[in-house]
């Protein structure tokens, strides 16, 4: 089973930033599009930005001009850089892969466990 680990996440005042990065547990040979979900409480979980093999992104409107999303294709990472942080991005942060190639088998809709990003206003 491949698991996703993302790292980065902690308490911030408003304005500051935060990078969060998410890597497979194993090698893996192929991913397409990976994501950055959110969910704050009480609240349903939302798609944050998007990123495609061939680096094409897609944000939300809450979070365009101020997240980025990328990705290294050959360390199998993704990372959000997020700036100008507000308390309403207040959240737990959960990376996630449409699919990954990886031990002759194919895995759909991985997730990771989450990371706690807080902003303090």
């Amino acid at each position: 089973q491949v698991q996703l680990v993302e790292s980065g996440g902690g308490l911030v005042q408003a304005g500051g930033s935060l990078r969060l990065s998410c890597a497979a547990s194993t090698s893996i040979i192929y991913s397409n599009t990976m994501a950055w979900y959110r969910q704050a409480p009480g609240k349903q979980r939302e798609l944050v930005a998007e990123v495609s093999r061939s680096g094409s992104t897609n944000y939300a409107d809450s979070v365009k001009g101020r997240f980025t999303i990328s990705r290294d294709n050959a360390n199998n990472t993704v990372y959000l850089q997020m700036n100008s942080l507000k308390p309403e991005d207040t959240a737990v942060y959960s990376c996630n892969a449409e699919q990954i190639f990886t031990g002759g088998r194919w895995y759909f809709d991985c997730w990771g466990q989450g990371t706690q990003v807080t902003v303090s206003s």
